[in-house]
């Protein structure tokens, strides 16, 4: 996933965005995430995982700043 991808994510991704974004493969994904060992929070929404974007790009090392003025151009 590019860094200008990364920068146009939504507030909360799913799963499989999470996993692609951090180039962990779909199966181990879930995996840690049952087990509680995903590398960043996972919000458990009904049957739905979600992983916070700004928690994302903290672990990917994206600075807040760059991500907020990326949303402020897009709107």
């Amino acid at each position: 996933m590019t860094r200008a991808e990364l920068l146009a994510l939504p507030v909360a991704v799913d799963l499989d965005t999470a996993n692609r974004a951090l180039s962990i493969g779909r199966s181990t994904g879930y995996a840690l995430a049952k087990r509680g060992q995903y590398p960043c929070r996972v919000l458990r929404l009904g049957n739905a995982y979600r992983v916070v974007t700004a928690e994302l790009h903290q672990l990917l090392g994206i600075d807040p700043a760059e991500a907020a003025e990326r949303s402020e151009l897009c709107a």
